[in-house]
């Protein structure tokens, strides 16, 4: 991950710390310092709560309130994205990019990847290895169009199945995501601004353009990682913990009980159970309302909770009536009590933050879930029709045991392949308790590793 990124400092005080901040890689971040001023609430409210700040969170322990580095490339006071593109300025000449085409199949004889076959006939041969990163939702399917996975699932498609691998497309994991939103008070300036005052937008984007300083600069800034006790206290922490031992108990999946070891032994109590994010702009389930009387738009502010390791567990399929259509997504979103509890919880946890001063100070009204839920019943209502995902889909093509439900080894290769690899989030066995981008690009960092150790022996 320190391979992939570059850092750079910001203006005190939110210079970050620690011999994990990166330098010299391509992908540039930063934490952005376009920090609007409902936003700069967020530190001292997670304080009062009890939420010390922290600027070394990427050295391992999170915990911790604190602004987040974005992914941007800072250009004086002006941001630009900056993202695995970047990578292209790096490679070498033995890259060649094909657009507006899709893979069929990938191609096995005798245990050997020998290429892939695209949809409209061509066959791209492969003199070495194929590395298959089409992402937690698409490479199961690719694997599946080419004879891996359960093979139930198969015959059921018409495909003849060339290795059976039962964890394919099993084991999706994403982190639950449930949202409070409050609207700011009047004149304040807040993302919302650009959906309903047209004049004020052209305004900015010109800033932008040039150059300067602008509200299309911002991002979200405010962060924080918790766990179960900081939260909620002790005797809620039991609870939660009866509740994650019941799911265990009933699945028996080692995945599951690693999650359980998260959630119990003393060393992993610095592993992040929720995330808590200050969000600027509305971003909800009801939908953004409309101008009434007349009025113009309205200025909300979104804070959101991520439960960072749900026990639910999906699988994404191919269509078996229709294969090369889009794949068939059951996340199972809140399938246990223990994850309906902890999202619910949190929920309640962000009317909580949202009612703490210097934050209580911004807004006038609490616009989802509102005033009316006020009971436990009402918050479970609330969670179950207003839960969505953070897309951060992982889990897959898992890295475990083939036993387990493994599809790839530790050096990422498919089992029953010896030169086909799985390289994106559809490797991780167990969602992070952080967003995955920069955690996919370690992951291809490590995988470039494997291949070139690999290639290099065998050359020599």
């Amino acid at each position: 991950m320190q391979r992939a990124s570059n850092f750079t400092q910001s203006p005190p005080p939110f210079d970050y710390t620690g011999e994990a901040v990166a330098k010299g890689g391509p992908v540039q971040y930063a934490i952005n310092d376009n920090i609007l001023e409902h936003q700069k609430t967020f530190l001292p409210a997670m304080k009062k709560l009890g939420v010390p700040n922290n600027l070394e969170s990427l050295d391992g322990d999170p915990l911790g309130a604190m602004f987040q580095p974005s992914s941007v490339h800072r250009q004086g006071v002006h941001y630009t994205r900056s993202y695995s593109v970047s990578y292209l300025a790096t490679a070498g000449r033995n890259l060649q990019v094909v657009t507006n085409a899709t893979v069929a199949k990938i191609n096995i004889q005798a245990g050997r990847a020998t290429g892939v076959t695209l949809q409209n006939g061509t066959v791209i041969t492969a003199k070495k290895e194929v590395i298959l990163s089409a992402g937690t939702m698409k490479s199961p399917g690719v694997l599946e169009l080419s004879g891996i996975g359960n093979k139930t699932i198969l015959q059921k498609a018409g495909i003849t199945p060339v290795i059976d691998l039962p964890g394919v497309g099993e084991n999706l994991q994403d982190h639950l995501r449930i949202q409070n939103n409050y609207e700011l008070k009047p004149n304040t300036i807040g993302a919302d601004i650009l959906r309903f005052n047209t004049t004020y937008a052209s305004e900015q984007r010109a800033l932008y353009n040039a150059g300067k300083r602008s509200l299309y600069d911002a991002t979200a800034n405010g962060f924080a990682f918790l766990n179960w006790n900081q939260m909620f206290g002790a005797e809620t922490d039991r609870k939660l913990v009866a509740l994650a031992k019941k799911v265990v108990g009933a699945s028996r999946s080692p995945i599951d009980a690693v999650k359980l070891d998260y959630l119990t032994k003393a060393q992993s109590r610095s592993v992040p159970q929720a995330e808590i994010i200050l969000s600027d702009g509305y971003l909800g389930v009801r939908g953004y309302p409309a101008p009434t009387n007349g009025s113009q738009g309205r200025v909300f502010v979104t804070l959101i909770a991520g439960v960072q390791h749900p026990f639910s567990k999906g699988s994404v399929h191919i269509n078996t009536t229709n294969p090369t259509g889009a794949p068939l997504i059951d996340p199972k979103y809140l399938g246990n009590e223990y994850d309906l509890e902890a999202t619910k919880l949190s929920a309640q946890y962000l009317r909580k933050l949202a009612n703490t001063a210097p934050l209580n100070g911004s807004w006038t009204a609490e616009f989802e879930p509102g005033p009316s839920v006020v009971t436990d019943a009402d918050w479970a209502s609330y969670v179950r029709n207003s839960t969505w995902t953070i897309y951060h889909p992982a889990g897959t093509c898992a890295m475990l045991p083939k036993e387990d439900g493994g599809v790839v080894d530790s050096t990422l290769k498919v089992y029953g392949v010896s030169n086909l690899r799985v390289v994106d989030a559809s490797i991780m066995p167990i969602l992070i308790s952080a967003h995955i981008q920069t955690a996919v690009y370690g992951i291809a960092e490590r995988a470039a590793d494997f291949i070139v150790d690999e290639w290099s022996y065998r050359k020599s």
